[in-house]
């Protein structure tokens, strides 16, 4: 069964990323990059939402006054 014809939008991700190894390693590389920045500061949030109050920057006030 032949394959179907390529849209333009694919045909574009393709010749612009897939095409040539050295981009796709690039992309590779941008991606989790991008990722990673993400992935932390989402995480850190949740951890300091889930652990208010908990932490040295938030009672350290508290306890450098007493």
């Amino acid at each position: 069964m032949p394959a179907a014809p390529a849209s333009g939008f694919t045909r574009t991700i393709y010749n612009t990323l897939f095409k040539k190894n050295s981009m796709f390693v690039t992309s590779i590389f941008a991606g989790a990059i991008a990722f990673e920045v993400c992935f932390d500061s989402v995480t850190s949030k949740v951890w300091d939402n889930l652990n208010k109050g908990k932490q040295w920057k938030d009672i350290k006030d508290k306890v450098a006054s007493e």
